[in-house]
């Protein structure tokens, strides 16, 4: 299996590499203090096809396949994790929408997200439910021409900001007794309660709890059929886990290049660290895991390209990936000693936010329990 980019792909990643270094690059540090996301990036960013840029040119896209996609989320993880984060909680509700949306939900929704004129989540998580999104809480309960929401989400990355989202409730109607929908919530025409969140990871990406408290939605703005929600989520969930394992990569990549520099350049004792032997070991064991993550996530996003079963391969992928890429952050740390706890220097925030990569889409346990099941055929989730 041949993971080396083409040259059109090396062109792309050679022009997303000079962009992030010139107009991203210098924009974290204060965004990461204030904890806030400059938005207007989002709407530069599309010209290398980080917006809907896997849509169809139909739809307002490039086609772009799962390992094109896959690279672009390297170079956003190894630029910003707040950045690649924010990056697909846009993207998500942008093919979510092109694949299940009424015209009039493309015209009122999709449109303006492919442009960065509007701003998103998707609200999944409450605060009984992580994993098991089967026992999610929040119900809508069909009242004439609209859905009344009640319930509570938390962990909604992007909640704080957005302007409207994709939220999933347990929905009542005659033609639906539970099972789960998905509906567009507009903050202005639904109004609900917004609680920001802070957090240790990803501080720029406005973390929120959402409460609905009697929440009038219009029937219109049901996505899909009622009740398809949950098979739709499943199916999704292995190219978010190659997406979050490729932007883990990018982060462990950039620690990797600091310490590099660094070993090279700090003397000790009248000489560069970089020549003492366990720096040495530091640097070979973080390279050793940034290359293996590498190559899971792009063979996981070559087999989804395939339309293979690609599910244990996408767990592989995320498992690793993001246990890793703390690893290589950690031994960083390491290599920089007391200059790696600095919020002025970029090792501090990298340790951070790859912590963030081992729980969403599945935390490591579940990936863990996945894989187990697809090798053994035997399911240890009760």
């Amino acid at each position: 299996m041949n993971f080396t980019p083409d040259a059109d792909q090396e062109l792309l990643r050679d022009s997303i590499r000079r962009f992030m270094k010139s107009e991203v690059t210098p924009l974290i540090a204060k965004h990461d203090v204030e904890k806030t996301f400059p938005f207007e990036i989002l709407k530069e960013l599309a010209q290398f096809g980080y917006i809907g840029g896997r849509l169809p040119e139909s739809e307002g896209g490039m086609g772009m396949d799962q390992f094109t996609w896959a690279m672009l989320m390297e170079e956003a993880g190894y630029a910003w994790l707040s950045m690649r984060t924010m990056l697909n909680i846009t993207n998500g509700p942008i093919h979510k929408i092109a694949a299940e949306g009424t015209p009039e939900q493309k015209e009122r929704f999709l449109k303006p997200l492919l442009a960065s004129e509007r701003r998103c989540f998707t609200a999944i998580s409450e605060p009984g439910t992580g994993s098991n999104i089967a026992q999610i809480q929040t119900r809508a309960d069909l009242k004439d021409d609209h859905y009344v929401l009640n319930g509570r989400k938390l962990w909604i990355t992007n909640g704080a900001f957005a302007d409207f989202g994709i939220v999933v409730a347990r929905t009542y109607s005659p033609d639906c007794q539970g099972q789960l929908s998905t509906f567009l919530v507009e903050r202005e025409v639904s109004p609900y309660e917004v609680r920001r969140v802070d957090t240790m990871v990803l501080r720029s990406t406005g973390t929120a709890e959402l409460n609905f408290d009697n929440v009038k939605v219009p029937r219109a703005n049901l996505i899909g059929e009622e009740g398809s929600a949950l098979k739709r989520m499943l199916v999704g969930l292995d190219g978010a886990r190659v997406n979050i394992a490729m932007g883990a990569v990018g982060a462990a990549q950039a620690a990797l290049d600091l310490s590099i520099d660094y070993a090279r350049t700090r003397t000790q004792f009248g000489k560069p660290i970089g020549s003492f032997q366990l720096v040495q070991k530091l640097i070979v064991d973080m390279t050793v895991r940034v290359e293996a993550a590498r190559a899971l996530g792009l063979r996981a996003a070559a087999a989804l390209d395939a339309q293979k079963d690609a599910r244990m391969a996408c767990s592989i992928a995320k498992l690793y990936a993001t246990e890793a890429a703390h690893e290589v952050a950690s031994m960083a740390l390491q290599v920089h000693g007391g200059l790696g706890y600095s919020t002025d220097y970029p090792i501090e925030r990298i340790f951070r936010d790859t912590r963030g990569g081992t729980i969403p889409e599945g935390t490591t346990e579940v990936q863990t329990l996945i894989i187990g099941r697809e090798i053994l055929g035997m399911s240890a989730i009760v």
